[in-house]
């Protein structure tokens, strides 16, 4: 017994206790805590805590708010303990049916969830034609300025959606109008159900995005058409054709993931 007790002494790591402590704090309150609530809930000096905070902070695991300076936990220990399995069901649900509405519309489709705050592709197929956009697997792109992250932050709960956009580079950017005009594209997205806009990285192409499993919890993944502008007219797909077949391909694969809206 006595050998137990001096290996758990051992093998104390007092500063990653008191990280665990600040995470398992924050867990257990609904409301963000100011530095001096966290330091009076473990009963330690908030001096003791500052520097603890500032490193789970700039780790992107808390999130402090600029107005009242009090701590909350981000969704990145969700994200950590779920994003593998969920990638796996979702390319494991989605790829048969991206293949088939691929060879209807003549046109690539790539699956997009968000992560690290950017749109991370995890599955694509490609288009039936010789020439096609590609797409990669693994690819990152920005967030605020895509069609799949528009998607994507459109059909996220608010908090998850002010988290991302706090961090996002691009949106910081804009002026306070600017920022107005996009939150208010999110909310003309939410409200078609869709996004349809011309790429953000290249010439002659049109991307159309809509959300896969948009529950009340929130959105769990973006398909992406991105339409090649062609003048091959046995090639052409009417923009309307296109949008039916990513619904019919969404409801596949909800359908695949057991999700029941």
């Amino acid at each position: 017994m006595s050998n137990k007790k001096d290996n758990q002494v051992k093998y104390k790591a007092p500063a990653l206790e008191k990280g665990l402590d600040i995470l398992e704090f924050l867990a257990l309150h609904s409301t963000p805590q100011s530095q001096a609530e966290i330091a009076i809930g473990l009963e330690k000096s908030p001096n003791e805590l500052y520097r603890m905070l500032a490193s789970l902070e700039s780790r992107g695991y808390i999130h402090r708010d600029l107005i009242s300076s009090k701590y909350s936990l981000t969704l990145k220990l969700y994200y950590l303990s779920h994003n593998h399995s969920l990638v796996d069901k979702l390319r494991t649900a989605a790829l048969q049916p991206m293949r088939d509405a691929s060879l209807i519309i003549k046109q690539p489709c790539h699956l997009s969830v968000i992560y690290d705050n950017k749109v991370l592709v995890i599955a694509y197929s490609k288009s039936p034609t010789p020439i096609a956009v590609m797409i990669g697997e693994g690819n990152l792109y920005a967030l605020s300025p895509t069609a799949s992250g528009k998607v994507l932050l459109a059909f996220s709960n608010s908090e998850e959606r002010e988290y991302a956009l706090d961090y996002d580079p691009e949106y910081k950017n804009l002026d306070q109008k600017e920022k107005e005009k996009y939150l208010q594209e999110l909310k003309s997205i939410y409200s078609k159900g869709y996004c349809e806009m011309p790429s953000s990285y290249a010439q002659g192409v049109v991307n159309f995005s809509i959300p896969i499993g948009n529950t009340p919890r929130g959105v769990l993944a973006s398909l992406t058409v991105s339409k090649l502008v062609t003048l091959k007219p046995e090639d052409k797909v009417t923009d309307q054709e296109i949008i039916e077949q990513m619904k019919i391909c969404k409801e596949k694969i909800e359908a695949n993931l057991g999700i029941n809206l």
